[in-house]
């Protein structure tokens, strides 16, 4: 089942969202997210018409998928920018494609274009799945991001909605 966040979901979701901002490059962010400032997010995503959404699945939060403008300005006001994180248990089975199409669905119904996802480059799987669910390669910005001491890739990817 795909449905709004709401403040209740906000424990699980921070269960398996820090723990991929501590330990990987997945994200380029060191800094853990707090209830607070989690529940400002979701807030804030949909008080602006944004989605902040979660997969649950026999009763748990199997993972979350957000979005909201790419770039600040009119220019950019059709571009959207995802992120989409998946508890461990939820990978591989689906969960991250109906998430995607939700969110995909939303954004296209509240008149956005594109859709653009920034991955590190050291996520294969991450790469693997956005390609999978239709988005292409737009860009890759060398170094753009830094953690655990190095420089890391990020690949732009996109899909016309």
């Amino acid at each position: 089942m795909i449905r709004p966040a709401t403040p209740e979901d906000i424990p699980a979701l921070l269960a398996f969202w820090n723990p991929v901002i501590a330990e990987t490059t997945i994200t380029f962010s060191p800094t853990l997210h707090s209830a607070e400032s989690l529940g400002q997010l979701i807030s804030e995503r949909q008080a602006a018409g944004r989605a902040f959404l979660v997969a649950e699945s026999l009763g748990e939060v199997a993972g979350f998928v957000s979005y909201d403008q790419f770039r600040k300005g009119l220019g950019y006001a059709a571009a959207m920018e995802h992120t989409i994180i998946l508890a461990p248990a939820a990978r591989g089975q689906g969960v991250g494609r109906a998430l995607m199409a939700a969110a995909e669905d939303h954004a296209r119904q509240a008149g956005a274009h594109l859709m653009v996802g920034g991955i590190s480059a050291e996520n294969a799987p991450g790469l693997a799945f956005h390609a999978a669910v239709g988005y292409v390669e737009a860009g890759r910005v060398a170094e753009a991001g830094r953690k655990f001491e190095r420089f890391i890739d990020l690949v732009l990817m996109q899909k016309i909605l």
